[in-house]
């Protein structure tokens, strides 16, 4: 059994001590500390002290689950590509002019949008490697 456990939460994670060490054999999980995954840091909760063990152990879950998420907004990304492209083919062979005149200003403007950011951080790019 581990003796951390991570409950992730949208920014985290709240790292818990596990202990099994009790006078009822019963699993208690006792809140060690708060994990902030945007921030990449972490802060022990309340009065509680970290063993250099559980620091470690958080600091590799913190660089394993921003990999991980990094990983997942890419991913997601890449799916974005392909339902764009499913798009298209729906516009092309199945929608109606009904569908077609409730989303066609939707999609114009999130499509303008996506490509002045593109072009924008693409220039940016450029602009730093000369």
């Amino acid at each position: 059994m581990p003796q951390l456990y991570f409950r992730v939460r949208e920014n985290g994670a709240v790292v818990f001590r596990l202990d099994t060490e009790n006078r009822n054999r019963a699993l208690d999980l006792q809140q060690i500390a708060v994990v902030n995954t945007n921030r990449g840091d972490y802060k022990p909760h309340g009065d509680q002290v970290l063993s250099a063990e559980e620091d470690a152990a958080i600091k590799d879950w913190l660089v394993t689950r921003q990999a991980a998420l990094a990983a997942r907004d890419l991913d997601d990304v890449r799916r974005s590509v392909d339902q764009i492209n499913l798009t298209a083919q729906w516009a092309q062979s199945k929608a109606t002019d009904a569908q077609l005149a409730e989303v066609t200003e939707d999609l114009l403007l999130a499509m303008h949008d996506l490509r002045n950011v593109l072009l924008r951080k693409k220039s940016d790019r450029l602009d730093r490697s000369d």
